[in-house]
């Protein structure tokens, strides 16, 4: 499987359950969650205003392509590799993929996990 390293540093926001979905999260890639206790919001860091309850340092891996609903066990196929390397996930899913957020200090570790799994990360975006 192949999944591609996005380049921008997200965040994970928690806002009240009532809360509406601020303007500052609409933005190319962003996920909003709402349960009965809380609105979470995962979106680029840059642009999380400072005094929201947000934790920072996630990178985003995004499996590229189409997954379809038939297919089975593709989180496992990630989170599997990661939890054996002590890598912790936050992971989303949209109708079209999968998108795993790693801590950023965890990437290179994550990166090498996946890859001796044989996953095809791309990790262009990635400074050395």
């Amino acid at each position: 499987m192949k999944l591609i390293v996005l380049p921008e540093e997200f965040a994970v926001a928690r806002l009240g359950p009532s809360d509406a979905i601020p303007a500052w999260a609409a933005q190319a890639i962003f996920s909003a969650t709402r349960t009965p206790d809380e609105l979470s919001i995962v979106c680029a860091a840059s642009h999380v205003p400072p005094q929201v309850r947000a934790e920072r340092g996630w990178r985003c891996l995004r499996v590229a392509g189409t997954i379809d609903f038939a297919v089975t066990g593709v989180l496992a196929s990630i989170a599997g590799p990661l939890a054996k390397a002590a890598v912790s996930i936050f992971a989303i899913s949209t109708y079209d993929t999968d998108y795993v957020l790693v801590r950023e200090h965890a990437l290179p570790a994550a990166i090498a996990a996946l890859t001796a799994a044989g996953h095809d990360v791309d990790a262009a975006s990635v400074a050395d």
